[in-house]
């Protein structure tokens, strides 16, 4: 049927992973190709033609386009967004500038300098208005103030206009005037409200949610006209969606106004795609592990994932609700290097797509954990369906060199120590999520993904003693298959700062009206059918005298007294304990709007033999001297098939190692289940 395709985009730093599928089968077809840093789009329209090929379909049969994208994050932590000006309330220029008294955890109090902010003072223009916290007007905006400020920002040279006045979360309507009057008299410049943006309190969060709003918003415009340019070229006229750092998707003009709720799209996207992996496969309760190319993303999900108000994007604290994700500088490409102490050390710098790992033979010279796995024999000679050939002797000649002779041993004792350190990495990264937060992870599967996660995950699972490992159908892209089953999604919040026990229930009851009310009338703007729409209400509490709140669920018509226990238990269960005597405060409500694109995806189970899928015989080294291993087609396993290691399980998108002593099954969702 015509207009039944999505297809969806992930787009890493070293390849753009594309899943196509059949929204009335659950029938998909799978593409890897290079990302081509110098423009995004190129890939991702390159990726969407193959697609298409492989399944002998065309353009018009698309009726949505899902994408994950690192443009946000990329201009945030490459400092290359938008020449910004700020407007803000008389008195309160240099709120960004003086930030939060604390310093990286890290760092060393007695050299560590304080980064420059997004935008500089001289590009921080003030107004005369006054809001107290309740939202009373205490001084009315001065209209002519804001003219003035707007003439003094474009002989800066502004591309885009951040708003953050005093308390505007409680009171909007300066904020709004001001935003009128400037594009007004910079019509050619972008311009974005903090009301719009975050409207809750804590003043330097806010600005600074808003500022790197302003930021980002020209360059992710930009990059979504390139992207509508490249696929009415191709012939595709379907709405495209871009994935949030909260794991739902939003229509490309919503991305345009708020781009910075893009800025983690792409782990978000593995996240969901894992959480989906894992109920088909029957599991509740994963870690999930994506190692790309460059970094690696942890995330603990138990039957759903931790949203968290307190993340970061590079330096700056960000407060928008983004999925609760660790991630470290360890990923296929990640480099390997001896230092001056004689210590090995592998990543954070990454090869990147371009050159490369050296066995990509792109010009490569640095060693990586790829090249670890090539010299090993952990990796077929062909990559991507033959798209890419590696050369196991550069790779070897490089670890031999750099790595190998500094530290005095052979070539493939250092290939070893490689992945140790990696997989020791991971390891830990795995304890932060899960040890540290009370969590045990024997009691959680490992679900690992990404072209690297399915290598590394028997050596992480062996290492922190986790029974279980979910190896999903499609490894490689699974962050684009997360893309397609994602809602589309929306928060909305709002500080309301109420004190048991003189808690004012009207001001809470009006305020999550309101909200429900932007949010029933966002699922209108998105298309979302009637009756296929979920609003989810929470509250953001604290104990008094305490710095930051849990969000608990506060359904409607529920009483205080339930939304408080539930705080109560929700707070023991992270810190171990409760405190029912001490006031309690209700800080922030926020309502998430939620909308399936399409009718729940039947997954497919007709997997079948085609054949015989053990096609070879390999000497490898798993770290205990070279040992003959099964090579298995994964295309050619039927469900119920049992692989007993070791052995190398290939296919187009990732590799899988399953070690001696690891058995695996094939569930009938098409993941391996590797015990």
């Amino acid at each position: 049927m015509a207009n039944r395709l999505s297809v969806a985009i992930d787009t890493g730093g070293t390849f753009t992973d594309i899943t196509l599928m059949d929204l009335e089968n659950g029938e998909s077809w799978i593409a890897k190709t290079p990302s081509t840093p110098d423009d995004r789009s190129r890939a991702l329209a390159d990726g969407v033609a193959e697609v298409l090929a492989l399944a002998g379909r065309e353009g018009a049969d698309i009726s949505h386009v899902l994408h994950g994208t690192t443009v946000a994050t990329n201009m945030i932590l490459e400092d290359k967004g938008a020449v910004c000006g700020l407007l803000t309330t008389r008195g309160f220029r240099h709120v960004l500038e003086i930030g939060r008294h604390d310093i990286p955890r890290h760092a060393n109090p007695y050299t560590w300098i304080k980064p420059r902010r997004p935008v500089p003072p001289e590009r921080i223009v003030e107004v005369d208005e006054r809001v107290d916290p309740k939202g009373t007007v205490l001084t009315s905006l001065d209209e002519a103030s804001v003219r003035e400020a707007a003439k003094i920002l474009a002989a800066e040279g502004v591309e885009a206009v951040a708003v953050c006045l005093l308390h505007a979360y409680a009171n909007p309507a300066h904020e709004r005037r001001a935003a009128e009057i400037l594009a007004e008299v910079l019509p050619d410049v972008m311009i974005t409200i903090s009301s719009d943006v975050l409207p809750v309190f804590r003043e330097y969060e806010r600005g600074m949610a808003t500022i790197l709003n302003a930021f980002v918003m020209p360059g992710v415009a930009r990059y979504v006209s390139r992207i509508r340019e490249r696929l009415s070229g191709d012939g595709i006229d379907a709405r495209l969606l871009l994935m949030k750092s909260s794991g739902g998707v939003i229509g490309a003009d919503g991305a345009r106004e708020t781009p910075i709720q893009t800025a983690l799209s792409g782990p978000a996207a593995g996240v969901v795609g894992a959480g989906h992996v894992a109920e088909l496969a029957g599991f509740e309760r994963v870690i999930s592990l994506d190692v790309g190319g460059t970094s690696a993303d942890i995330c603990l999900i138990d039957g759903e994932p931790v949203l968290s108000v307190e993340g970061r994007v590079g330096e700056w604290p960000m407060q928008l609700p983004m999925i609760d994700i660790h991630t470290i500088g360890s990923g296929g490409g990640s480099i390997a290097q001896v230092t001056a102490d004689g210590e090995l050390r592998v990543g954070p710098a990454s090869a990147g797509a371009d050159p490369g790992p050296v066995a990509y033979g792109r010009g490569g010279t640095e060693p990586t954990v790829t090249d670890a796995h090539a010299v090993l024999g952990h990796l077929p000679t062909d990559l991507v369906g033959g798209a890419m050939t590696l050369d196991r002797d550069l790779a070897h000649r490089a670890i031999e060199d750099r790595i190998a002779g500094p530290l005095g041993i052979n070539a493939i004792e250092a290939a070893r120590g490689i992945l140790e350190v990696a997989a020791n990495d991971l390891a830990g990264a795995i304890r932060v999520v899960s040890v540290q937060r009370g969590r045990d992870p024997l009691d959680f599967a490992l679900l690992p993904f990404g072209g690297a996660g399915p290598l590394q995950a028997g050596r992480v699972a062996r290492l922190l003693g986790i029974p279980t490992i979910i190896i999903p159908p499609a490894p490689g892209v699974l962050s684009s298959l997360g893309l397609i089953v994602s809602p589309l999604r929306n928060e909305f919040s709002r500080t309301v700062m109420q004190r048991m026990p003189s808690v004012d229930m009207a001001v809470i009851q009006t305020t999550f009206t309101e909200l429900c009310g932007q949010a029933e009338q966002w699922l209108i703007t998105e298309q979302v059918d009637p009756g296929t729409g979920e609003i989810v209400r929470q509250a953001g509490m604290r104990y008094e005298h305490q710095g930051f709140e849990l969000y608990v669920d506060w359904s409607e018509g529920e009483s205080l007294e339930d939304a408080i226990a539930r705080f109560h238990d929700a707070h023991e269960q992270l810190y171990t304990f409760q405190q029912p005597d001490t006031p309690v405060e209700i800080v922030t409500v926020r309502v998430t709007a939620l909308g399936l694109i399409q009718p729940t995806t039947r997954p497919r189970t007709d997997f079948s033999d085609t054949g015989e899928a053990v096609v070879g015989r390999r000497s490898v080294d798993f770290g205990d001297g070279q040992i003959e291993a099964a090579i298995v087609d994964r295309a050619k396993l039927a469900v119920g098939a049992e692989i007993s290691g070791p052995a190398i399980v290939t296919q187009l998108d990732a590799t899988t190692l399953i070690l001696e002593g690891q058995t695996a099954i094939v569930h009938e969702s098409g993941s391996l289940i590797v015990r």
